[in-house]
């Protein structure tokens, strides 16, 4: 029996997942924004009254260093880039501006439409809207650079979410979702998605909102951490390629024939030359018999 893997060269790849580790996630946290930065890990959470940003200890999840935002803003993702932390608001159409050592508030900025997730390429920050366009903005004007729109098989993939660049790729969570889908940033096309499927643990599915978000990268280490709203674990994850498209190969039917010269006592015909063939039935099977050429005799 022989395998072999079938894929067409437009098919996108799909990976699962193998859990390397997981850490305490502290269950009030609406995680909006998660970032793993110079050894630290900070996230952004959400909510009307409880949104905040913090730095957290990554092997015992306690809160090392936190700002509270102001209670009729509902924070969404954040990010790094240089010195600077930037945190999106949903609804407010305003971003905030921190210093990275001391979460000082350092000024705001405006935008149009909802913000989601947020994360940078080094250069350019890059936000999502809930839609399927992410927007890249320059970091220090706010001016829409440009915009790609993300395909799914030629139809807009809507709900991205948080957001993590990760080499050279941009990563999305889909809200509601338990997939992450990697996008070139150039042009928007999906490279592969993530299948994140059974990660999120039963006592985390209480609520129906306590969806898988959040994705941070440590770029040192090679290790990619997710977590969830309102979870209680953050992982770190290693991704697996699946196998998507396996199939079975049989062997091709083989034939044997023999041939052998009957005497035969009619005047008017040679002796006539009997075909016998014989065949592996276990690879094969017909319908119907073969048919009978001329000059053949059938046993």
């Amino acid at each position: 029996m022989q395998t072999g893997n079938i894929a067409r060269a437009d098919e996108v790849p799909v990976y699962t997942y193998e859990v390397v580790n997981s850490w305490p996630h502290l269950k009030t946290h609406f995680t909006q924004g998660l970032v793993y930065y110079d050894g630290k890990l900070y996230e952004s959470t959400g909510q009307y009254g409880s949104s905040l940003l913090c730095r957290l200890d990554l092997k015992s999840g306690e809160v090392k260093k936190k700002v509270d935002v102001d209670r009729q803003y509902f924070a969404e993702g954040m990010t790094i880039l240089g010195d600077r932390i930037f945190q999106l608001t949903w609804q407010a159409h305003k971003g905030f501006i921190y210093d990275l050592k001391d979460f000082k508030r350092l000024g705001e900025f405006v935008y149009d439409g909802e913000g989601w997730g947020l994360t940078n390429d080094g250069q350019s920050l890059i936000m999502s809207d809930g839609t399927d366009k992410l927007r890249f903005i320059d970091p220090q004007s706010f001016s829409v650079l440009r915009t790609v729109e993300v395909l799914d098989k030629g139809q807009p993939l809507l709900d991205l979410n948080e957001l993590e660049y990760i080499k050279g790729e941009i990563y999305a969570n889909i809200w509601h979702s338990d997939r992450i889908v990697r996008i070139d940033p150039s042009s928007g096309r999906i490279t592969a998605w993530v299948d994140l499927t059974g990660l999120r643990q039963p006592e985390d599915a209480d609520d129906s909102d306590n969806v898988l978000n959040g994705i941070a990268y440590d770029s040192k280490n090679d290790r990619l951490f997710v977590t969830g709203k309102r979870w209680s674990k953050l992982y770190e994850i290693r991704l697996v390629r699946k196998e998507r498209y396996k199939v079975k190969v049989r062997p091709r039917p083989i034939f044997t024939f023999t041939f052998c010269l009957l005497p035969f006592t009619f005047r008017t015909q040679p002796p006539i030359l009997l075909f016998m063939s014989s065949m592996n039935l276990s690879s094969a099977s017909f319908h119907s018999p073969p048919s009978l050429t001329r000059g053949m005799v059938a046993v």
